[in-house]
């Protein structure tokens, strides 16, 4: 072992023993005898309890659980209905919307719910730079938030917005979070946390759990159940290990490999239904900055269209479903909404479809000039430089592995010789998101039941700033002919009307091909049905359990209460096999628990 990999095991152990006494004292007291506890694995470490900053898709449900929405998806249909907002109105020319605030509706520390609550939440979103972290772009068109009395909420918009009634942003109370201070660096870590959700979050220690309490003064009636632990992994084996020992009850976002390891098990469901992501490549076109100066070094030659085309006419998509993810997918024959979405999903047909066809592929380049030399590889047609291209993944994915070795093969046939890079994921959001140093990267995102916020990392404005502070774009994207439709659709309250538009900016990204949709992943879960006995996946029909859009399915949970004596099993046997994974990492690559992560593409909202 080096002296570097022997200080970072020694760190490691520290590490262990520090957090191994936490981890003990969560085993003795959970689950507790006579109550209903699930226990719910998760692979990705919470970024932060503040729901102003929090992206990562286990943030985001736990904000879900715990505070109130305006509206929330039906459960049914995914389209808004009441949540804290009971009931709305708009003026006739669309740029005034009135909310009435649910009169009942309290703070778990049983203050009621107001419309100056809403306010302050919104206004604060719109004014201070550090809360737009998780969702700025919601309030992106607002003009003013104000509550004229207890229960009235008045939203003034520049334009008509169609997406209203879809606004993501979780409302705080007042009288806590107008104390806090510097926003961009307050934990919320204060426990019991005041929320309004169906669970009240009581404990959390970073990098391991949180622990949630049913709140028993929510508006709709406690959940079932009486605690909700989510307990970090910090790799899925060990999770699937968890669940069928009886760890945890219940594990979501599984890989292929992972899930059909729980085959066979009597004591497991396996859920599989379509799911909510698209995972597409990201070409690096001619990377800017906002203010249009070029970044980056990416390959000339995706400059240009017609090589993004030929290279979509060289991926067999089919395979990739097939043989990548074992089949757990669905080639995209589309964009970047994915058809769990059917109101909103667009699929390319007839001469819009791009299908694998490697000599059409070929003859795309022929024509464009680039020729192929002695070694098979192509030239930009001035003859100076080969089509010799990185493909940028994350390190430790085995998946994202595999994919490369197929684009690799592929992308020969056609004369790009593609070599594959690996990052960590702090490097990977720098250059895919930021500096522009790359040429193809994979990346992927899930998408809410109003797919308004994934079309939007494609704006103009979502690019970085001169600065290099990031917009959150997914590709560097910044068409007119886009720019012109997303503004179309974001002022069209008809909503069949929106949904075409829609459908047309889609078709756009598919035939300008910033970005190339690959397959849409299905949603892969399981659950013990030893210890759960009902839960309602959103939507209700073949949806999703955890990480989905709404908290119905954590808030329809019911399970078998714990039986006397079995205090000290459970979700503390979970931690350690956690922790120590972690702990192995860490002697072997530096990665630290305490260290904050800044989020990628599989882990967002």
């Amino acid at each position: 072992m080096t002296r570097m990999g022997a200080r970072l095991a020694a760190l490691g152990l520290t590490l262990l023993l520090a957090i191994l006494p936490e981890t003990q004292a969560l085993a003795r007291q959970a689950p507790e005898p006579g109550k209903k506890t699930v226990r719910l694995g998760v692979t990705q470490a919470v970024d932060s309890m503040n729901p102003f900053l929090a992206v990562r898709i286990v943030s985001s449900s736990i904000h879900r659980w715990t505070y109130g929405s305006l509206t929330v998806p039906d459960p049914k249909t995914l389209q808004p209905s009441p949540d804290l907002a009971e009931s709305w109105e708009t003026s006739d020319d669309k740029l005034t919307w009135t909310f009435k605030i649910r009169a009942g509706a309290k703070w778990s520390d049983g203050k009621p719910v107001t419309a100056q609550d809403a306010a302050w939440t919104f206004n604060t979103v719109m004014t201070v730079d550090a809360a737009k972290q998780a969702n700025g772009p919601a309030v992106e068109n607002f003009e003013s938030v104000t509550a004229t009395d207890d229960r009235t909420l008045v939203i003034k918009t520049r334009k008509p917005q169609a997406s209203m009634l879809e606004n993501p942003i979780p409302i705080v109370p007042k009288h806590v979070w107008e104390a806090v201070g510097d926003i961009g660096k307050f934990e919320n870590d204060t426990y019991p946390a005041v929320g309004s959700g169906p669970y009240i979050a009581v404990e959390h220690k970073k990098d391991a759990y949180v622990k949630l309490k049913a709140n028993p003064g929510y508006w709709r009636g406690a959940p079932k159940i009486d605690e909700l632990h989510v307990i970090f992994y910090e790799n899925p084996e060990a999770a699937n290990a968890g669940l069928k020992k009886g760890d945890i009850d219940l594990i979501g976002r599984l890989a292929a490999p992972q899930f059909e390891a729980l085959a066979g098990d009597p004591n497991i469901v396996q859920w599989n239904t379509q799911g909510r992501r698209a995972a597409y490549l990201q070409l690096n076109h001619g990377a800017q900055t906002i203010d249009n100066k070029p970044v980056g070094d990416g390959h000339p030659a995706l400059k240009d269209p017609k090589v993004r085309r030929a290279i979509h006419y060289a991926i067999d998509k089919k395979a990739l479903a097939d043989q990548v993810v074992n089949g757990l997918a669905v080639p995209a024959d589309g964009s970047i909404v994915p058809p769990m979405y059917q109101e909103f999903f667009w699929k390319a047909e007839g001469d819009d479809l791009v299908t694998h066809d490697v000599a059409k592929a070929n003859e795309i380049l022929d024509d464009a000039g680039y020729k192929k030399g002695a070694d098979g590889i192509r030239t930009m047609p001035d003859g100076e430089r080969k089509l010799e291209m990185r493909f940028s993944i994350h390190t430790d994915t085995p998946v994202e592995d595999k994919l490369g070795q197929f684009l690799t093969g592929w992308f020969k046939e056609i004369g790009i010789a593609l070599s594959t890079r690996k990052l960590d994921a702090n490097k990977f959001t720098e250059e895919t998101g930021f500096t522009g140093l790359f040429d193809i990267a994979i990346s992927g995102w899930s998408v809410n039941p109003d797919p308004e916020e994934v079309l939007a990392t494609h704006l103009c404005s979502r690019r970085p700033t001169p600065s290099g502070e990031g917009g959150g774009t997914e590709s560097f994207y910044c068409d007119p002919a886009y720019e012109k439709l997303y503004q179309e659709q974001l002022s069209e309250l008809d909503r069949p009307k929106r949904a075409e538009i829609i459908k047309q900016m889609q078709k756009r990204l598919y035939t300008d091909a910033p970005v190339i949709a690959l397959y849409y992943p299905n949603n892969l879960e399981g659950y013990r049905k030893d210890r759960i006995t009902s839960i309602t996946p959103i939507p209700e029909d073949k949806g999703i359990l955890y990480g989905g859009s709404g908290y119905w399915p954590f808030y329809s949970l019911d399970a078998v209460a714990a039986p006397a004596g079995s205090a000290g099993g459970g979700s503390g046997t979970g931690l350690a096999v956690g922790v120590a994974a972690a702990v192995v990492i860490v002697g072997a690559g530096g990665f630290l628990l305490a260290r904050r992560r800044r989020s990628v593409a599989d882990e967002r909202e």
